[in-house]
């Protein structure tokens, strides 16, 4: 018995004969069905019952939070400085200047946080977060100035605008991140800028909906050092512009008719002109024609958002309209080398080049969606137009430092869609002449272009992969063959150095790195200008306590519908659920808060099990 059970019987030994062994134990009589059915039913009783323990044990849990979070709390005498409750007017158009905020003495931490530089942020974007998160407390007395009371999680809106996601899974409310720093918020909109006295002109509305400009001040109130009296040589206090950009309209007319996808309130019309879009279609007194022009959506723009809002769309309907709803599906129609030269209230014209000779096309439909490239708002354009060495057409240019060329050196920053850090290397080319030329007989050697490269690395870091074959460049240029450069020869090289660089792209990775950078060098200022207050010397500069800003590429991602395509470091591929689902783990990764990604979650297990919500809210 021993032997069969092992597999022996089955190869007998050529020398000796099999051996069978008798067991004396007695074998276990066979189970029957009935102690089977016995087993199973005490184990699902074991588990119903630890599921019932389970949920109780959570219910326990939520009691006990609720009964000690809900509970009426009063505070009482509450110290206010009669200047935030009655603010001075000043400035150059006599409006109140809010130099106090409400909470600036509630207790003894803001009271002496009051008594910090200012660190003025415009903004609730990617930037705006980037600082904030990076910013240490007690480094600044902050204040934010944003029209919305919260930031958003942009990528996703065009989820949010399908109803993949919802809306409040991607917000959270300004408030919430500044309280870490006790910093204080501003609903508002900048309009205006005084640079000479530092005072940021923000619109707000008053309580019978009327607006009302007030002075935000950027600007230490508390008194200085007397050796620190000269606020323009010796400035402590910050702004940063984080504003962001509108949608660029390429001179084409009508673009009035056409959505954008830029904020919470843009996906959600979006998403009511769609669903109007499937009811009226559905609707037995509406024509064929009627009915395909309203099923028709428009996208201009190949970008990511265009791409992805596409992607969306199609999949809400084949996945859930047409559960509903029989409509014929077409698909996703990609039209390109194409121009879009008018929107009307029910079509968009586009022209195309065929043998040479302009076609004109139209196409009837009721959505479209504009998402091609990017434009100053109002007030990135006031900036520029207030420095008279700011000529870029889309964005404030700024150093390699982040600084608002042309504004007083080390207090205004410009970060995100709103800036767009400087390329030019002609524009420095007699500074970096005067520096590079040691013996001063006007051509520079090899040496003395070795230094001026570090100092073009220096002053615009992008240029750095363009400039690595330094000896190369310089035997390139060097026509003559006297082993220097004469000016004549370092023109043209510098010129071709500037031909090959690129501005950052206009996206949430640059804009979040952006304001990283500017939170982690203004905590190293505020350290380092605090020694420098006690010992009565001037303040740091951005030079001495960081290097320029360098932007590192971490990949490209879009949705597809139901698959995504990456891009790391020149190295693309497209994949289907996989793919999808790492998409989405980078952005579940990159929320702002603990609750977002909860709520985030939630989101996508509800669309998987019962699909998208279907209501016009």
């Amino acid at each position: 018995m021993l032997a069969h059970r092992f597999g022996l019987a089955r190869f007998p030994s050529p020398r000796f004969s099999p051996l069978r062994f008798s067991s004396t134990v007695a074998q276990p009589p066979p189970r029957r069905p009935f102690h089977r059915a016995r087993l199973a039913a005490r184990y699902t009783g074991y588990l119903a019952l630890s599921s019932v323990f389970g949920v109780f044990l959570v219910g326990a849990g939520i009691f006990v939070h609720d009964a000690f979070t809900y509970s009426e709390r009063h505070v009482d005498r509450v110290p206010v400085s009669p200047l935030a409750l009655h603010p001075e007017r000043g400035g150059p158009k006599n409006l109140p200047v809010v130099r106090v905020q409400v909470d600036d003495e509630q207790d003894e931490e803001n009271a002496r946080l009051a008594e910090k530089p200012k660190l003025v942020i415009v903004g609730g974007g990617w930037g705006a977060m980037g600082v904030l998160k990076t910013l240490h407390v007690g480094d600044y007395h902050v204040t934010v100035v944003s029209s919305e009371t919260f930031t958003t999680f942009t990528p996703l809106l065009p989820s949010a605008a399908v109803g993949t996601v919802q809306i409040r899974s991607l917000i959270e409310p300004i408030r919430k991140i500044i309280a870490r720093l006790r910093g204080h918020y501003v609903q508002g909109k900048a309009v205006d800028l005084d640079m000479k006295e530092r005072l940021l002109e923000v619109e707000t509305m008053t309580p019978d909906g009327k607006t009302a400009n007030v002075y935000i001040p950027w600007v230490q109130s508390a008194p200085m050092p007397s050796c620190l009296l000269m606020p323009r040589l010796y400035s402590y206090d910050k702004l940063v512009i984080a504003v962001g950009s509108t949608s660029s309209t390429h001179g084409v007319p009508g673009l009035e008719n056409c959505f954008q996808l830029k904020t919470i309130a843009d996906a959600q019309a979006i998403r009511r002109r769609i669903m109007d879009n499937f009811e009226v279609a559905s609707l037995p007194i509406t024509s064929p024609e009627e009915r395909k022009r309203l099923l028709s959506f428009v996208v201009c723009g190949g970008g990511p958002t265009g791409v992805e809002t596409a992607a969306e769309i199609d999949d809400f309907c084949q996945e859930d309209i047409m559960n509903y709803r029989k409509f014929r599906r077409s698909g996703v129609n990609l039209i390109t080398s194409a121009r879009v030269s008018g929107v009307t209230e029910d079509s968009v014209t586009y022209t195309t080049k065929e043998n040479g000779k302009t076609v004109k096309h139209t196409i009837p439909t009721n959505f479209v969606l504009w998402s091609t490239g990017i434009a100053m708002n109002p007030f990135t354009q006031r900036v520029s137009d207030l420095l008279p060495n700011q000529v870029h057409k889309k964005a404030i240019v700024v150093d390699a430092h982040l600084r608002v060329n042309g504004a007083p050196l080390g207090e205004v920053y410009c970060i995100g869609d709103s800036s767009t850090i400087e390329t030019s290397v002609v524009s420095h080319f007699m500074e970096l002449v005067d520096e590079a030329d040691q013996d001063k007989n006007g051509k520079i050697d090899f040496d003395e272009w070795k230094f001026m490269v570090e100092r073009i690395k220096s002053r615009i870091p992008m240029a750095e992969d363009h400039i690595t074959e330094v000896r190369a460049l310089f035997d390139a240029y060097d026509k003559d063959k006297d082993n220097s450069l004469s000016l004549n020869e370092l023109v043209p090289l510098l010129h071709d150095i500037e031909k090959r660089l690129t501005s950052l792209p206009a996206t949430a990775q640059v804009a979040s790195q952006e304001g990283k950078y500017i939170g982690r060098k203004l905590h190293k200022l505020a350290r380092k200008s605090a020694v420098a207050q006690l010992n009565n010397v001037p303040p740091p500069k951005d030079e001495d306590v960081s290097g320029p800003f360098r932007y590192l590429h971490l990949g490209s991602l879009a949705y597809i519908g139901n698959a995504a395509v990456f891009d790391f470091g020149g190295h693309s591929f497209m994949g289907g659920l996989a793919a999808m689902y790492a998409w989405r783990s980078v952005y579940w990764n990159e929320q702002v808060s603990a609750r977002t990604r909860g709520l985030l979650m939630i989101d996508w297990i509800i669309r998987g099990v019962w699909g998208r919500d279907l209501s016009r809210l």
